[in-house]
């Protein structure tokens, strides 16, 4: 849990950062991209492409670039070539990683993450190495000032949550991949603003780690997280808040 909500709290900071600077849009039009061309370009009917489109408009994505995004892939526009890998790593310590990758060329990007594992003192390993220790999980992260807790549990509860988490501010509703879409309509029905939702990798269990290694695990995953053909990474580590707050105080 605390590993994932470290991450998830930087990765939220630096999408903020991305998306000023086009980064952050260049990663949701590939994940419009996919959804279209596995499911068809109608939202009603590809709940994949329904939720891309969200994550987009969430930013400010304009309308024309969703719009060519979808034609993108269901082939009416060229660029449409992207196809889902998942990459899995060791990193430094024996943290677990895994990497979300869209890409339009495998013998391109493999050699770019390797590289990028090796030099944070890390590894890219076989495909089993790191994910069974994570679960598949929908996670909705909320601002403590949108509502109180027991309102939050009974809605996400009776919509199929699994739980309702509170820490630093935030209220973390989780559930499985099968319920994600009616606990994130029931939650939206209810008129409570989200920080942010997605399908993602949830450690079952994480590693503890000091000041050193806090310090490399973070630089792995912020330079997988720049990589352009990288959607999202997680992986199994927990910082205490005073190790995190002695890293953030060296810039």
């Amino acid at each position: 849990m605390a590993g994932h909500s470290h991450w998830a709290n930087i990765a939220r900071k630096k999408s903020a950062v991305d998306s000023k600077r086009g980064k952050l849009w260049s990663k949701l039009s590939k994940a419009i991209i996919v959804a279209a061309k596995m499911g068809g370009g109608d939202p009603d009917a590809n709940l994949k492409l329904r939720y891309a489109i969200n994550d987009a408009k969430a930013v400010s994505m304009p309308k024309d670039n969703i719009e060519r995004a979808i034609k993108k892939g269901t082939g009416e526009l060229d660029g449409g070539n992207l196809e889902e890998v998942l990459y899995e790593g060791i990193g430094p310590a024996g943290v677990a990683v895994l990497c979300e990758i869209l890409t339009d060329n495998r013998n391109r990007t493999a050699p770019e993450i390797r590289k990028i594992f090796e030099v944070c003192g890390g590894k890219l390993g076989a495909t089993g190495c790191a994910a069974w220790t994570f679960d598949r999980k929908g996670v909705i992260v909320i601002s403590d000032d949108k509502t109180d807790e027991e309102s939050l549990m009974e809605i996400a509860m009776e919509a199929g949550g699994d739980d309702v988490r509170h820490d630093n501010g935030e209220f973390e509703v989780v559930c499985e991949v099968d319920t994600y879409s009616a606990v994130c309509d029931a939650i939206e029905a209810a008129g409570i603003e989200t920080e942010s939702r997605a399908i993602t990798w949830m450690p079952k269990d994480s590693i503890d780690l000091g000041i050193d290694d806090a310090r490399n695990v973070l630089k792995l995953m912020e330079r997988l997280d720049d990589h352009d053909d990288v959607q999202s990474v997680a992986a199994n580590f927990d910082i205490s808040d005073d190790i995190m707050e002695a890293i953030e105080a060296e810039g």
